[in-house]
């Protein structure tokens, strides 16, 4: 199945550049580009792709805007959003996940994790550059550490898991915690990627975490 991909950056030359990267994959398909979040909202609602990827300094409407009016906790029904962006700046981070966004991107992160985050967010998943949830992990245990009031990507579940988790569980999570992708958790266990969904998929019902680094600050907190 092809994924249908919507994409919205001011700069020409990267939005040439992210078509020329996710045309040339054999099941994705670039199927609209926006200079500014208000056009690429308008798009969205328009063509309905699979997946928006949206960098967020753009005028008229920054691309959090649009990640909201499109993915936000109110939209009855979301398109999933990646957001993509140079500036590697930790609020962005915080704010593009709490406005509904499937996935936090650097810009030189590679065609291989740029498509593995347009699949993601078609398939419901959420991928977040390792580098920044590695990041995000260590400042937060700084701030933990200093006694401060930490911030997170959305609100951390503090509460104990509804039911414990298995030893298995327990294994995707700590990868997860080291800030792998599936595929990498699932060649170092050595079980199959639908099987690291499942686990990940069954942590967050077991938490009510709803992304990735709120997993990964889930297990540093506890010492997973």
């Amino acid at each position: 199945m092809t994924v249908r991909v919507l994409i919205a950056d001011d700069q020409e030359l990267v939005r040439t550049g992210l078509r020329l990267i996710l045309d040339a994959q054999p099941d994705i398909e670039v199927v609209g580009e926006a200079v500014d979040g208000a056009e690429a909202v308008a798009l969205a609602r328009g063509i309905r792709p699979d997946v928006c990827l949206f960098d967020i300094r753009m005028p008229v409407m920054d691309g959090l805007e649009a990640t909201r009016e499109l993915a936000g906790p109110d939209v009855a029904d979301p398109i999933p959003v990646v957001v993509i962006t140079t500036f590697d700046l930790d609020e962005y981070v915080y704010e593009a996940l709490r406005s509904g966004a499937r996935g936090f991107l650097l810009k030189n992160a590679g065609p291989t994790l740029l498509a593995e985050a347009v699949h993601a967010a078609a398939r419901g998943d959420a991928l977040i550059d390792p580098n920044v949830t590695v990041r995000l992990i260590e400042a937060f245990a700084g701030a933990r550490g200093a006694g401060g009031t930490s911030r997170s990507a959305a609100d951390v579940p503090v509460t104990r898991p509804s039911s414990p988790l298995t030893d298995r569980e327990e294994d995707v999570l700590a990868g997860v915690a080291r800030g792998l992708g599936n595929t990498e958790i699932g060649q170092e266990l050595h079980v199959s990627l639908s099987t690291v969904k499942t686990h990940i998929a069954s942590i967050m019902a077991k938490i009510g975490a709803r992304n990735r680094v709120e997993l990964a600050i889930w297990a540093h907190e506890r010492g997973r």
